[in-house]
């Protein structure tokens, strides 16, 4: 047993080599040594085939990434383990210098190579990757209602490999191949510390789509000088074709690029938002200062709506614009924008006030012939109308703006309301109140005064129906406003009849119906011709525009004559049958006055048939006699 566990430290030459026969060996070989050997050595294989240095080379003219995917995703993969392998032996403390030579020179070749194929991939995709394919693509994928990768078929997945190519391409939209090709390449590129000139490459094409894009969309740098030297229509051309142009930069274009960079560097937020920053913010800024830039000109009434429509716009895509132009590097963008709300706001404020100064300037000495509505009121009144299409983009621009005046408004127009009423409706109620006044004024021009009522009652009686007809407008003042205002019509309508018609009511007597003499009775029916002539011949030219007003002046007037009329004429014209000239006296029977009434107030289009009623008249009247 002894013997066993103590044998001699001699060696044997059947069972133990002696050390001094073992020849010097090199130092041990770890296994994470030849892991990254063969790394290299796979690596070299598949770089050295695609390098595009080879002039020989048939992969010189062909796309990697374009012609054979299968080998695209074994070349990611394999700059990927190159890239292990070189910081396995940076680390290493017995690591050659020649195997990190050789691993530097296959980077540099590999860099080069995807560095090309992503210059191909954007200069092929240019239609793929249009913004518009991009978002509608990107919208697309979030709507639906099961989850799915989106870099199913780029190179990157490689647990994909063995599926055929068309069953991947199978419903995903033509946009997400060369997306997640881009971002594979990108992502390589800067983990291996090339996405400096990955980045310059993007920045170059991207940038000139994009140029080309707000080009087609007729968006264009201008100066100040140049707006406010352009004549109105022209400039107006220019703001409509903004207003299309707004929304397609900003729903398609910006957001297309905001997503496709989002995308493609994803692994670096700095580079992202550096490419998208530099790609998108000359284009933006130039297209959000045009709005600013029409502020600035000339205020005038006319360019009220159109400014509007600038501010709405800028307005109703806000939300976007943020979201979009989110960087501290885009702020100048954002505001641009700001500004250019700003600028429009203080012009619309500006144009108001102008307008409503017109309103009160107005001097015209000249009265509307036959009573009718007057131009300015037309004009105020679809003014008014237009504005409140943009009621809410009003409240916005006044809403640290109240109206302040001297003297409150009176209970006709503001009876219902209370101190919290929109100030939208406070201004739109005063520049109707400025402008009834300015009409009260007008009417003091007819020398008649039945005229001057029946012009402010169809001034008047078109402002309401304007209101009435118009649903921005009653809900902004309200079915008080329109009930007092109506009154108000009734009330100029009864003091044009009353003052325009006395004269014939009075040429009757006070009993229709009384024992009279037939002298007496001849001088009546002489009193009631020469009135009733004189009122026709006179009111033949007037105009009510609004057939319904018109009707009620000629019922209402119908109602008070015809009937005593009528009383007196069967009470007396029986007993002047036997003298002659009768038919000079008795020219009217009751039942032709309604006739007679029925051609008043259409305006000069009545004339001809009432001097010839009366000429008619009295030409068979003399015959007779």
């Amino acid at each position: 047993m002894r013997n066993l566990f103590f044998r001699s430290a001699s060696p044997s030459p059947s069972n133990s080599p002696s050390r001094s026969t073992i020849p010097p060996s090199s130092p041990r070989r770890s296994f994470s040594d030849s892991l990254m050997e063969e790394n290299i050595e796979v690596a070299q294989t598949l770089i050295t085939k695609w390098d595009s240095s080879d002039d020989s080379s048939y992969t010189k003219l062909i796309s990697l990434f374009r012609d054979d995917r299968r080998e695209a995703k074994l070349y990611l993969k394999s700059v990927k383990d190159l890239q292990s392998a070189m910081h396995h032996f940076v680390d290493s403390q017995e690591t050659s210098a020649e195997k990190l030579i050789t691993a530097q020179t296959l980077m540099q070749a590999a860099m080069k190579r995807l560095e090309k194929e992503f210059y191909q991939i954007l200069s092929d995709n240019r239609e793929n990757l249009e913004a518009e394919t991009v978002s509608s693509s990107r919208s697309s994928e979030s709507r639906a209602s099961t989850p799915r990768t989106s870099t199913r078929s780029s190179v990157s997945d490689l647990e994909s490999e063995s599926e055929d190519e068309s069953s991947i391409l199978e419903g995903e939209h033509v946009s997400h191949i060369p997306m997640d090709d881009l971002k594979s390449i990108a992502d390589c590129m800067i983990s291996a510390g090339y996405g400096k000139e990955c980045v310059k490459i993007y920045k170059i094409i991207r940038k000139s789509n994009m140029d080309e894009a707000l080009y087609h969309l007729g968006v264009e740098k201008m100066t100040l000088s140049q707006v406010q030297k352009m004549d109105w229509n022209v400039l107006e051309t220019k703001i409509k074709n903004w207003l299309n142009a707004v929304k397609v930069a900003v729903k398609t274009l910006f957001y297309g690029e905001r997503l496709l960079c989002d995308h493609v560097f994803s692994a670096s937020d700095s580079i992202r938002e550096s490419c998208f920053t530099e790609i998108s913010k000359e284009a933006a800024t130039t297209l959000f200062s045009f709005p600013e830039l029409v502020a600035k000109c000339k205020k005038s009434p006319e360019k009220m709506f159109r400014t509007l429509d600038l501010y709405q716009a800028i307005s109703d895509l806000w939300p976007e614009i943020e979201s979009i132009f989110s960087f501290e590097s885009t702020s100048a963008v954002r505001s641009s924008g700001v500004n250019s709300l700003i600028k429009l706001g203080e012009a619309v404020r500006t144009m108001l006030e102008d307008f409503e100064a017109a309103i009160q300037k107005d001097h015209s000495k000249t009265a509307v012939p036959a009573g009718g509505v007057h131009p300015l009121t037309r004009y105020v009144m679809n003014y008014i109308t237009f504005l409140t299409d943009y009621t809410e983009i009003l409240a916005d621009i006044f809403a640290d703006y109240p109206l302040t005046l001297q003297t409150p408004l009176p209970e006709a127009y503001f009876g219902c309301y209370d101190v919290n009423e929109s100030p939208i409706s406070v201004r739109i109620a005063w520049l109707v109140l400025v402008l009834l006044c300015k009409l009260d004024g007008k009417a003091e021009l007819y020398k008649d005064v039945a005229l001057s009522y029946l012009f402010l009652a169809n001034n008047l009686q078109y402002v309401v129906a304007k209101i009435r007809n118009s649903t921005n407008l009653k809900y902004l003042l309200g079915d008080y406003w329109v009930g007092k205002h109506e009154s108000k019509v009734k009330q100029y309508a009864g003091n044009y009849e009353r003052m325009g018609w006395s004269k014939v009511y009075a040429s009757l007597p006070e009993n229709p119906t009384a024992d009279i003499s037939s002298d007496q009775a001849k001088k009546y029916f002489k009193q009631f011709n020469a009135a009733f002539e004189e009122v026709y011949k006179k009111q033949s030219t007037w105009v009510v525009t609004d057939s319904k007003l018109r009707d009620e002046l000629k019922v209402t007037v119908a109602k008070k004559l015809v009937p005593v009329y009528r009383e007196f004429y069967e009470m007396h014209r029986v007993g002047l049958r036997k003298e002659c000239g009768v038919d000079s006296l008795v020219r009217y029977a009751p039942e032709n006055l309604d006739n007679y009434l029925s051609d008043l107030l259409y305006g000069d289009s009545g004339a001809g048939s009432v001097s010839s009623s009366f000429s008619t008249s009295s030409s068979s009247s003399r015959g007779r006699c």
